[in-house]
């Protein structure tokens, strides 16, 4: 595979244990090129690839979801959520706040105030991927024209 084909990847992530972080494995297309669809390292492992080749690979939390960052998470009067909220749930930003390109998710709910964390849930985690190119076709220009305003958004 090279710049400018969808890649179709099947993919199982494991902890720094070999444990695996989900029961099944997932599915996931982008556009391979450098366009933002998936991390760079696992792109970058995935190049020259053809359908039902595989490739795995440990990442370190920078080049996988990022180290915690306790400053993400924020406490907040429960007066500021939608009445229905409780732990599990998301927002795209702080409610009540401009967006700020983070998603939160409500952890817990006590004493009139709920705690929002808008690190990633695997953010400081060290993570083992194992891939498996799955299909593989040729993008349209249209499609690459969308794909790169959406990178450079």
């Amino acid at each position: 595979m090279g710049s400018g084909q969808w890649v179709t990847l099947s993919y199982r992530l494991f902890d720094s244990m070999g444990e695996p972080l989900e029961e099944v494995a997932r599915s996931v297309s982008y556009l391979h090129g450098g366009y933002g669809g998936i991390l760079p390292k696992l792109e970058a492992a995935l190049e020259g690839k053809a359908v039902n080749g595989t490739a795995s690979l440990y990442l370190e939390p920078v080049d996988a979801f990022g180290d915690y960052d306790a400053d993400k998470v924020v406490m907040l009067p429960i007066e500021r959520l939608p009445a229905q909220t409780e732990p599990g749930m998301t927002f795209e930003g702080l409610p009540g706040e401009a967006p700020d390109g983070h998603v939160y998710t409500v952890t817990d709910i006590a004493q009139g105030q709920a705690i929002l964390d808008g690190n990633h849930p695997l953010a400081g985690i060290g993570v083992r991927f194992d891939l498996q190119v799955t299909a593989i076709r040729a993008a349209t220009d249209d499609e690459i024209a969308q794909e790169k305003r959406e990178s450079e958004a």
